[in-house]
């Protein structure tokens, strides 16, 4: 089952080697971080805030990609947790098929989230980082 997410936040430290994402269950408590690099960081972060280049970056090509060949961006799915690394999932139509395309989250929500594509994870993975706080 998918659980839909939503970027709560953006942690940029550009002294540092990792930069953070956290995202956040939808009309719920669960959120956890994920550890990305600057590049990345700095084009969720535009395009959170609508800030353009004056060039394409290279989430801008892939998201310009997927326009020109018609296809629609459906959402993003965060699908596995493997020695501490998320994977995940550009899910895509076109011409009525379902096209999945393997990439980090953090490419991921760079290429999707100035179109405000939807974050879904699935739910053994929100378990494993969110584990219960009940007995």
């Amino acid at each position: 089952m998918l659980v839909q997410m939503e970027l709560a936040k953006i942690i940029i430290v550009e002294s540092g080697d990792s930069q953070v994402i956290v995202l956040r269950e939808l009309g719920g408590d669960r959120h956890f971080p994920i550890l990305i690099g600057i590049t990345e960081a700095l084009a969720i972060d535009r395009g959170v805030k609508g800030l353009r280049t004056s060039r394409p970056m290279t989430h801008d090509l892939v998201a310009s990609l997927i326009r020109q060949l018609e296809a629609e961006l459906e959402q993003i799915v965060i699908h596995e947790l493997r020695d501490h690394t998320f994977f995940a999932n550009l899910i895509l139509r076109r011409n009525g098929e379902r096209i999945e395309i393997d990439c980090r989250p953090s490419d991921a929500i760079a290429v999707g989230v100035a179109a405000k594509t939807p974050i879904m994870v699935e739910d053994d993975v929100l378990t494993e980082v969110c584990p219960s706080e009940e007995p």
